[in-house]
C-alpha cells in the first residue's frame, strides 16, 4: 500500500496564482466589512451586495491558473495516496489535477440553497443573480462558509490526518480555527513539513521552510517522488 500524504493548504498558495487573500494586509477584509459580505445576516440585509462581491471573486478565480505548487501537489498522486485538505474556496487544486480535495470552507464555483445548506449544485455561469432560485425555491447563495456557520467535512478531514504518513502544510498562517486544529490529529511518527512565509505559531514537529510555495513545493515533491530524504533546513529557504 502506498504512503498516505496529507496536503493542507491556505490562501498563500492561491496568492501565488494572483488571487488576493482575505486576511493579509491589502486583502478583502481590509476593503469590506466582514459583517456585510461574509455573514448570513449580511446576506439577509443586502443580498445584492453579497452576490456582487462573490460574483467578482468568482470571475477572478476563473481567470487565474494553477501554479507550480498546485501542479507539484497533483504530481504526488503518481506514487502516493494523496488527500488535499484546503481552506481555499477556489478550484485551482482540481484544475492542477488533484483528484481528492476536501474543501473546508466551501467552493466558490458552486451555489447552494439559502434555506437548506445541504442542497449544493455546480454553477453553470459566473454569476448568481437576485431572484435566481435553488431547486427548493429559495434564493441561491454562494457555497461558502460564512462567519457563524459550521466548517464543512471536518470529521472527514480529521480522519484523513490521522492516517497520514507525511503531512505537507502550505501557505497558511495556521490562525483560522477550527481548520488549523486538524494538525493535532497527525500521527507522532509522520513526516511533517510547513511551507509558509508567515505563521503565528510554528507547530511542533514540523520542519519549517519560510519561502514561497512555488519555490519550495516542487523541490520537496521532487525529493519525495525520488524517494530522497528531506534535507536539514534552518527555516529560511530550501537549499
Amino acid at each position: 500500500m502506498s504512503e498516505h500524504i496529507i496536503v493542507f493548504t491556505g490562501a498563500g498558495i492561491s496568492a501565488e496564482s494572483g488571487l488576493k487573500t482575505f486576511r493579509d494586509m491589502g486583502g478583502y477584509w481590509h476593503e469590506h466589512r466582514i459583517e456585510d459580505v461574509a455573514t448570513p445576516e449580511g446576506f439577509s440585509a443586502n443580498p445584492q451586495l453579497v452576490l456582487d462581491f462573490y460574483n467578482q471573486r468568482r470571475r477572478e478565480v476563473l481567470a487565474a491558473q494553477p501554479n507550480a505548487a498546485h501542479r507539484a501537489i497533483a504530481a504526488l498522486e503518481e506514487r502516493f495516496t494523496v488527500s488535499v485538505i484546503t481552506q481555499n474556496i477556489d478550484d485551482l487544486h482540481e484544475r492542477a489535477g488533484s483528484s481528492r480535495v476536501i474543501h473546508l470552507h466551501g467552493e466558490l464555483l458552486k451555489g447552494q440553497s439559502s434555506r437548506d445548506a445541504s442542497l449544493v449544485l455546480p454553477l453553470q455561469k459566473p454569476e448568481i443573480l437576485p431572484g435566481e432560485l435553488a431547486p427548493d425555491g429559495s434564493q441561491m447563495r454562494p457555497h461558502v462558509v460564512w462567519f457563524g456557520e459550521a466548517v464543512l467535512r471536518l470529521d472527514e478531514a480529521a480522519e484523513a490526518f490521522a492516517q497520514a504518513d507525511k503531512v505537507l502544510v502550505v501557505g497558511t498562517s495556521l490562525s483560522v480555527f477550527p481548520a488549523a486544529g486538524l494538525l493535532q490529529y497527525t500521527p507522532d511518527d509522520a513526516e511533517r513539513v510547513l511551507v509558509a512565509l508567515d505563521v503565528q505559531r510554528r507547530p511542533e514537529g514540523f520542519a519549517f521552510w519560510r519561502t514561497n510555495a512555488t519555490e519550495a513545493v516542487p523541490r520537496l515533491v521532487g525529493q519525495w517522488l525520488g524517494r530522497a530524504g528531506i534535507p536539514e533546513n534552518d527555516g529560511s529557504s530550501p537549499r
